[in-house]
């Protein structure tokens, strides 16, 4: 062997051996300087963390949940890995509870009915506040982020605007018109993009109902934006050009900008007396909410809540009007039973195709065909906390300042609780789920304030669907993506026509 040679397999030899340790090394780094910097400070004591693993440095274990979720798509195998590797006996043994770095920030993921209620309900009062990765982009100061007296003062007006059956049956009388007219308009398309069309007429009717807004190339641009926003919600903590958390800094920017100029239009109707189409709106409202002293809410309060509460209102519940009509497609024997039950509601009507809040009441099955959609969609997979000091949970500390992320997926579709969790079964909801293992809309005093509008919402596009539309997947076997809201890959094409 020459002497070059011999360099040459030197060098190799020692880049071979040396780049795996290296990558051991980076491999632990993360996790041992977060376990010694706990261990220091809580010295002393017999304070230990959850068991698992915080990943690489910085990013932590997200490149993992990236790719579990969009490119293996096997979102629960996310869980199922740190499953095997930390519980030890059968049931609950771990807690439910492990430790990782995602988004950014060392966390705690709660991924169990106890663990889960421990943090939505039971755990002592102080021990956990809202804990978004990037909190501005829902807004610092919107319902979602605030505590204490602000958020019951927001939640209650909320509710009263949107939840409240008054507010229903209002929502339901504004909303079928333009269900009814986008329906007839895909049916004379021939074939849609279900993703696409669903966004479509449930962003005009929240629109229509929260800010008094009607279809207009400004709503195009503004739908554009919150497309842009809720992009960035789960993303990698990256904030630099070509990134999906700067380009939703940007349209966040955008959003504020617009809602700011209609709330100076609407501040200048009110001191000259004008009234309008919007007096009654959720953005009027939310300019009139007092606390206890009488102060309003500020111009910051104002646009936050409204952008939050847009966003709450339309991406979630479009995305499971999606997932309704696709698992419909696939269960012939439930869209029969659905058609059955809307059509005997539409023959009482007497030729008036709207339904009301009084109607929606008798339709059993309808409701058990929403439930298990919004299950089996999981369209909002996790909630955020952050630990507010040390919290004790099954002989683990939850540090001070760690996020903490309740996994509700893992809950609706885990074979513990559910018979065959990933098929569509809504006779499945002919007796309650068990306690603890049903949490949709999260849980405790911050359980989404819309839920029964969602429901509602979901509950009339099923009812026009099925009484007058038939629909086909073109591609039945398109993969799934699952952040940052689980769509198939094609956006559901669909052949749709009238019956």
């Amino acid at each position: 062997m020459s002497g070059a040679t011999a360099d040459w397999a030197w060098w190799l030899g020692l880049v071979a051996g040396a780049v795996p340790l290296l990558a051991l090394a980076v491999w632990h780094c993360t996790d041992a300087f977060h376990s010694a910097a706990f261990a220091f400070r809580r010295r002393g004591t017999r304070a230990r963390l959850p068991p698992g693993h915080m990943g690489l440095p910085f990013v932590g274990e997200t490149l993992a949940l990236i790719w579990y979720f969009n490119l293996a798509r096997r979102p629960d195998a996310f869980i199922e890995a740190k499953r095997r590797r930390y519980c030890y006996g059968d049931g609950d043994d771990d807690g439910g509870i492990y430790r990782t770095h995602l988004f950014g920030s060392p966390a705690v993921l709660v991924c169990s009915p106890a663990s889960n209620g421990f943090v939505f309900r039971s755990a002592p009062p102080g021990s956990f506040g809202v804990g978004w990765p990037v909190p501005e982009l829902v807004g610092a100061s919107s319902l979602v982020n605030v505590h204490g007296g602000r958020h019951a003062r927001l939640r209650r007006f909320v509710l009263g605007a949107i939840n409240r059956p008054g507010s229903l049956r209002t929502i339901a009388r504004v909303a079928q018109p333009r269900v009814a007219a986008a329906l007839r308009s895909w049916a004379a398309k021939g074939t849609i993009t279900a993703a696409t069309e669903m966004k479509n007429v449930t962003f005009e009717n929240i629109c229509k109902i929260f800010v008094s807004m009607e279809p207009s190339p400004l709503t195009e641009k503004i739908h554009g934006w919150f497309t842009g926003l809720v992009a960035g919600f789960r993303s990698l903590p990256l904030d630099m050009p070509g990134t999906a958390l700067h380009h939703a800094r940007k349209c966040r920017r955008k959003l504020n900008s617009v809602f700011r100029e209609e709330l100076e239009r609407r501040k200048v109707k009110m001191v000259t007396g004008e009234g309008g189409d919007d007096d009654g709106d959720l953005m009027s409202g939310l300019m009139h909410v007092e606390d206890e002293q009488g102060r309003r809410l500020d111009d910051d309060e104002v646009v936050d809540n409204i952008v939050s509460l847009v966003i709450a209102g339309y991406e979630s519940t479009a995305s499971a009007i999606m997932w309704a009509t696709y698992h419909l497609a696939k269960s012939p024997s439930a869209l029969a039973k659905l058609r059955e039950e809307n059509l005997a509601i539409a023959k009482e009507k007497n030729g008036d195709g709207f339904i009301t809040l009084e109607d929606v009441s008798k339709m059993k099955y309808t409701a058990k065909v929403v439930e298990e959609t919004i299950r089996l969609a999981n369209i909002a997979p996790m909630a955020h906390r952050v630990a507010l000091r040390d919290v004790e949970y099954r002989g683990y500390t939850i540090p001070k300042g760690w996020k903490v992320i309740v996994w509700i997926r893992s809950l609706h579709v885990d074979p513990a609780h559910y018979d065959n969790p990933l098929s569509f079964n809504p006779d499945r909801w002919d007796k309650s789920a068990e306690l603890g293992t049903y949490q949709v809309f999260g849980g405790g005093e911050r359980i989404c304030a819309g839920n029964m509008l969602a429901r509602l919402q979901l509950t009339i596009m099923l009812h026009h669907l099925s009484c007058g539309y038939k629909w086909e997947l073109l591609n039945p076997d398109a993969g799934i993506v699952y952040l940052p809201h689980p769509r198939p890959t094609d956006g559901a094409v669909m052949s749709f026509s009238e019956l």
